[in-house]
């Protein structure tokens, strides 16, 4: 069997994000048979129903390039203003627009970092709310928040071991769910 193919997408567009820092780690944590693929998002314009319609700028047309080829999406979000990122959402509204809109039947998976407590629940709730409705298979569980999380960074990279075996089981989780979504 090939290895299942993952997407990671950041909501956040800062230099020193700590989301980008657990999605990379993520590359490290991954278990076999699955890679990982991080893609920006910073160059995308923002949505505009005119430039859809007069042709899909070139970023765009990657993007949602990446989201088809790809087996599932990893998305690390900050929570802005108890929801998710302006950047994230219109990387979202790019690749839902018919035809062949991207998120449909696209397993996908989630995790935030925030430097508050709560670790951007919102923005994960917000964000399942949004690509259910474009008919993706969001990862049930395991969920992960974390909180707190310059504290567990040091030097751009992921040093908290809880976090690192949290996202590890999320990875594993996310391996199964692919392939139980690729069977239906």
């Amino acid at each position: 069997m090939a290895d299942l193919k993952v997407l990671g997408i950041c909501g956040s567009l800062r230099k020193a994000s700590l989301n980008m820092a657990a999605l990379r780690a993520c590359g490290e944590l991954l278990p076999a048979g699955m890679t990982l693929q991080i893609t920006s998002i910073a160059d995308l314009p923002m949505f505009n129903q005119d430039v859809f319609d007069a042709g899909m700028p070139e970023p765009v047309k990657r993007l949602r390039g990446e989201i088809t080829a790809a087996d599932g999406v990893l998305f690390a979000s900050p929570e802005y203003n108890f929801s998710v990122s302006g950047p994230l959402k219109n990387a979202i509204d790019w690749g839902s627009r018919p035809p062949n809109q991207v998120f449909q039947d696209k397993p996908v998976a989630m995790f935030s970092c925030t430097p508050g407590p709560l670790g951007g629940a919102r923005v994960q709730y917000d964000l399942r709310r949004i690509l259910v409705q474009l008919w993706a298979y969001p990862l049930p569980r395991p969920e992960v928040f974390i909180g707190n999380a310059p504290a567990k960074f040091a030097d751009g990279k992921l040093a908290d071991e809880t976090t690192r075996k949290f996202l590890t089981e999320l990875l594993s989780g996310f391996k199964d769910w692919i392939v139980r979504m690729q069977k239906k």
